[in-house]
């Protein structure tokens, strides 16, 4: 046994736990025959991954193969419900690991608050300068509706469910009668979980996404988050800050790509928001009520809180003498009425009698802070702490809408739409065919004028007025429920100034942009996410800062510009190591522009869940961000799969949270503690380039220049599979073309994945290390070394690169590629993936200094190699389902079975999208 081992061994307890009862599920539920194959084909896969039995996998191959549909179908139910299961068993561990570390007082670790601090304070940083972070920094995780998530909400309620269970189990001392029902409980919810569908049966609508993300306001953000910031001012003693982290949405109002997003689905996304948020600060406020039962007969109160009793609607003769009941029955009253008022819903207990609703957030927070100030002057301080101030800090986080809702459209749409009113106003006849000066002429002209363009009496396309009713709409939101409600509108495919400009032309019909005082009541932030126009970002903000306009938008807006950047895109267009350094040297150079002109830099981060779209942990990924392109100013997105993984506990929520905050914080006060100085050589930055000219001509020839190439991609992996599934409202490909191109850059990366070739995550490295190799020798290669000792950036890189060759496996691979009708096609590209991994896999060796995968990271790698035997049934299963369906057989049952079981290599490779 390792020396590592016993700290795993409760996992494997659980997961053998939970094995079992799964088993005992499945003889009871499928039948004594269907059990017995099942577990046949398991005890087959681990003896082929443990040993490396070719005997065992010429078995396992034969009895796959002899599979019925309807056994076909139990075989990858099995085997898909053990990766959700083991993927529980692994986050309770997580968290029984984390306890059983602070039982110990062991130091905390890299990733957590105190952490950071501690650094910080090792580094003589001044508490001035700590608390202006704090008080200065925005700090974002924005959710999207990026269809990866495989996973359907009420699967996820009853996984929870088994988590809790099994908290309770690691955390307990049962007795033998407490843990026999804490058994029983599991088995009624793996019960339930085998019994309830996998897949959906209808594609998700917009609502219903909606109704998904605010699902984690339940679970961790609306509990959480305020404990975090009640952390963060205990730090400060107890100084009161304004919520430097906040959670942010794109869902219901991106329409991006998804026709199905538009004005009512951003109002509903504000108003069943606001709902939620009014629906837990009356929960809250009822319990207070219940709580602060203190007598006038025995303490006193300030007049401030005997005035707010007294406007209270409860008359009732038993509370006379309980001023602090009163006060918060009147509060509720006027919760309610504000709920019924901005959102149309009414709270679920009735209030006493009516009273007027609250103007904003701020006016509760006065009563809030009333009622705590009474209770501090009459010797009643520790009664503040326990509820009232997390509610009041609540309310300083989400006030009345829950989250902002960001607006998202592509750059084309902004310049038909714009054209269409030029033209039909009489102002430009054909404004595509200008060119980017004269546009920037025509528009800034344009957006200096009080005029209008849209009038009620011309015609125009559905496209344009569906454009104009989102932002109306957004007009009406912001006036509802103030600014904050919906502050952004990100630019899809940002390529020029002309973009930002159309913008605002189109701001200015809804009366978002004012022309008269030169503001705007929304961030205008352009997405830069192809490699071209990556290497563009900093001139066309140059541009665009030139403008006397511009200057006039970015004062009103705190004198700060956000630029989103884009990983998936850039990826796909040229590749993960040319897309990373690209992302790398945009922000140098954007960082450098703004410094000099004085203005602040948001850099908002369009980050995925696998390493193919910009994933891997968030801590490392921050820390490896250019010197003074963090600085206190970062929003990134959090999508698909990895929201549930993240966020869907409170214990795993709050600590994902908190190492967002702690690595922004490092990353602003500590840029030269995290390898700063190295990156920023000439050495350094001469190598990357090197690597990235070459790896970025390794991907585009394989990917855009090979013949056939396309055909390869769609019959070798699930993609069209992929399309049919009900996993979001937002279509496969941006148009109906069947290029790569105009594939989202989502189910590209999913599909590579689900064939386990990965290849967004590593591919075209092996080449640019070969090619280095031969031009700068033996030295060239200890120089690549040393800078990955020195630089944060190369280290996160390859420690992803590691992780996506760990999972990839070439030997399952080249059964999905002989689903390639043109086999000499199949044979030909695939050999070329095959010596690329293999040379990606022996320069990450050579850099590293390792001589296998994950050698740093011994828990992943045990619980990848763990993984791998339960997923080679379910790969072996999906190709011949999948040949079966793409040769005619589409019956229900063989359809079901290629979902299912992209469902569960899904949730064994976790983050996969």
């Amino acid at each position: 046994m390792t020396a590592a081992a016993p700290l795993d061994l409760p996992l494997r307890e659980d997961i053998r736990l939970l094995g079992r009862i799964l088993g005992d599920t499945l003889r009871e539920q499928e039948g004594a025959e269907a059990f017995a194959t099942i577990e046949r084909v398991r005890q087959l896969a681990v003896r082929f991954r443990r040993d490396n039995d070719a005997e065992a996998r010429r078995r396992l191959t034969a009895l796959l193969n002899r599979l019925s549909r309807d056994r076909t179908v139990s075989v990858v139910r099995a085997f898909s419900y053990f990766s959700h299961l083991a993927n529980i068993a692994e986050d309770v561990h997580t968290g029984r690991q984390h306890r059983q570390a602070a039982i110990a007082g062991l130091p905390p670790g890299p990733g957590s608050l105190a952490y950071a601090l501690k650094r910080v304070a090792r580094a003589r940083v001044g508490r001035a300068a700590l608390r202006e972070f704090f008080q200065e920094s925005t700090i974002a995780a924005v959710l999207t509706a990026h269809p990866t998530e495989v996973q359907r909400r009420s699967i996820l309620d009853t996984e929870l469910a088994i988590a809790r269970i099994l908290g309770e189990l690691a955390r307990l001392a049962p007795t033998p009668d407490e843990k026999r029902a804490l058994e029983t409980a599991l088995k009624v919810k793996v019960l339930t979980l085998w019994q309830t569908g996998m897949l959906r049966t209808a594609r998700l609508k917009v609502v219903d996404e909606i109704e998904n993300g605010h699902s984690f306001f339940r679970y961790t953000f609306l509990t959480e988050l305020p404990r975090l910031m009640l952390e963060v001012e205990a730090a400060l003693d107890g100084e009161r800050i304004a919520p430097v982290l906040r959670i942010g949405s794109w869902i219901g109002g991106d329409r991006d790509g998804n026709p199905f997003v538009n004005a009512d689905t951003l109002e509903v996304a504000l108003t069943r928001g606001g709902a939620l948020a009014f629906s837990h600060y009356l929960e809250q406020v009822h319990a207070l009520g219940a709580e602060l039962s203190m007598s006038t007969i025995l303490v006193k109160v300030s007049p401030e809180l005997a005035a707010l009793a007294e406007a209270s609607p409860d008359n009732s003769e038993h509370r006379k003498a309980e001023p602090y009941r009163r006060a918060l029955i009147g509060v509720y009253a006027r919760l309610a009425a504000t709920q019924r008022l901005l959102t149309g819903s009414d709270a679920a207990r009735h209030e006493v009698g009516s009273l007027t609703p609250y103007g904003s957030p701020e006016e509760l927070l006065r009563d809030l802070d009333t009622v705590a100030a009474s209770l501090k002057a009459n010797g009643a301080a520790r009664l503040v702490d326990a509820r009232l101030l997390p509610l009041a800090t609540a309310v300083r986080i989400f006030g009345f809408h829950l989250s902002p809702v960001d607006l998202r459209q592509n750059s084309d749409v902004h310049e038909r739409c714009v054209g269409e009113l030029l033209a039909v106003a009489g102002a430009c006849d054909n404004y595509a065919s200008l060119d980017e000066e004269a546009r920037i002429a025509l528009l800034t002209g344009e957006l200096a004028r009080a005029r209008l363009l849209h009038s009620p009496y011309a015609t125009y396309s559905a496209e344009t007025l569906s454009e104009l009713a989102i932002l109306a709409r957004a007009a009406a939101m912001q006036a509802r429920f103030g600014r904050e409600a919906c502050p952004n509108y990100i630019i899809s495919r940002g390529e020029s100034v002309s973009d930002l400009l159309e913008v605002l032309v189109l701001l200015k019909e809804a009366g978002l942009y004012l022309p008269q005082a030169g503001v705007s009541t929304l961030n205008v932030i352009p997405l830069f996410e192809s490699i071209p126009d990556l290497e563009r970002a900093a001139s066309i903000m140059e541009r665009w800062l030139a403008l006397p306009l511009a200057r006039s938008v970015i004062a009103g807006l705190s004198n700060c510009q956000e630029i989103m950047l884009g990983y998936s895109d850039s990826n796909k267009d040229g590749g993960f190591f040319t897309s990373t350094w690209a992302l790398y040297q945009a922000e140098v150079a954007l960082v450098r522009l703004f410094r000099s002109q004085g203005v602040k830099l948001r850099l908002f981060h369009g980050r995925g869940g696998s390493v193919g779209r910009g994933g891997g942990p968030s801590y490392q990924a921050i820390l490896a961000q250019p010197p003074g392109s963090v600085n206190g100013q970062i929003r990134l997105t959090e999508q698909g799969e990895i929201i549930a993984s993240k966020y869907a506990t409170a214990e795993t929520g709050r600590r994902n949270l908190e190492t967002i905050l702690a690595a922004t914080l490092e990353a602003t006060l500590l840029p030269e503690a995290a390898g700063a100085a190295a990156q920023e050589t000439e050495e350094f930055v001469t190598a990357m380039s090197e690597l990235s000219e070459v790896a970025h001509r390794a991907y585009r020839s394989l990917v855009y220049e090979t013949p056939g190439f396309t055909d390869y991609f769609f019959q070798s992996t699930p993609i069209s599979e992929i399309a049919e599934l009900n996993i979001g409202s937002r279509p496969a490909s941006r148009k109906a073309t069947g290029r790569i191109e105009d594939l989202r850059a989502i189910p590209w990366v999913f599909s590579w994945a689900q064939c386990r070739v990965m290849l967004p995550g590593w591919f075209g490295f092996g080449s640019a290390v070969n090619a280095y190799r031969e031009r700068h020798g033996a030295a060239g290669m200890r120089r690549l070394a040393r800078l990955y000792r020195a630089s944060p950036f190369l280290q996160t890189l390859l420690s992803n690169v590691d992780m996506v060759l760990a999972k990839s496996d070439l030997a399952v691979a080249s059964r999905y590629a002989e689903m390639v009708h043109d086999r000499a096609l199949a044979r030909r590209i695939f050999a070329r993936i095959k010596a690329e991994w293999e040379a990606t896999a022996e320069a990450l060796f050579a850099i590293t200094g390792k001589r296998e995968f994950l050698a740093t990271n011994p828990p992943l790698a045990r619980s990848i190699k763990n993984r791998l035997a339960y997923l080679d049934p379910l790969n072996h299963l999906q190709v011949e389902l999948i040949r079966r369906y793409r040769a005619g057989a589409t019956d229900e049952r063989i359809k079901r079975g290629i979902h299912i079981s992209i469902n569960g290599i899904a949730a064994g490779l976790r983050n996969s999208g």
